[in-house]
């Protein structure tokens, strides 16, 4: 779906079965952020067709985290699509996964501070807390921000997983909450539309959930 020009959600609606929201960003160049799990790649498939897109057609994909239902799908590209993401998230769950992974290897690592990609200018923001090296991606042109899973609709990241750490989520959020957003895009669930409602989630956020981000 398009969300405004230049940015559309491939937004994932299944009941029984787990995998992220997927974003893409078309400017100069094309970036498609969290492509979610491998065996259910043909979501992002559609997506990219109703727009007249293959993957072939994406310039850069981002990660915002490494959990499967984020990451595996990155490994359905080919070059000369590039792959991003953190490297602590990058060194975390190739330690969890063994020597037989066959995760994705990123192109480059994301740091903190600006992304250009063609027209396209990002922001980075390390948010851990759900898993150690968690990033969200602000893209301050359309006031759009990327959460993964550190924010969602009425809601926030699991901390029980491993690498996660309640104190750190919240001091994420935190961090999250001063930007000035129009649409907060979550990876899991329905995005948030208006400045106005994206503030007031965050506060839903801090008085029902921030007792239990210890």
């Amino acid at each position: 779906m398009k969300i405004t020009e230049g940015l559309y959600a491939f937004l994932w609606r299944s009941p029984v079965e787990n995998n992220c929201n997927t974003y893409l960003v078309r400017g100069e160049k094309t970036v498609l952020i969290d492509p979610g799990h491998g065996h259910l790649f043909s979501h992002v498939e559609q997506g990219l067709r109703r727009l007249g897109m293959t993957p072939g057609s994406v310039d850069l994909v981002i990660v915002t985290h490494a959990h499967p239902d984020h990451l595996e799908g990155a490994s359905k590209f080919s070059p000369p699509t590039l792959l991003a993401m953190d490297e602590e998230d990058h060194r975390f769950i190739k330690t969890m996964a063994g020597s037989r992974s066959r995760l994705p290897e990123p192109d480059f690592f994301l740091r903190e501070g600006d992304l250009a990609v063609g027209d396209l200018s990002f922001q980075v923001f390390p948010t851990p807390g759900h898993s150690p090296g968690s990033i969200s991606l602000y893209l301050k042109d359309l006031k759009a921000l990327f959460t993964g899973d550190v924010v969602f609709s009425q809601g926030i990241g699991r901390t029980d997983l491993p690498g996660g750490k309640g104190r750190l989520l919240r001091e994420s959020i935190e961090k999250l909450r001063r930007l000035d957003v129009a649409y907060l895009l979550p990876g899991h669930g329905d995005m948030v539309r208006g400045k106005e409602a994206v503030q007031k989630n965050f506060q839903t956020i801090e008085e029902y959930w921030y007792p239990y981000l210890r």
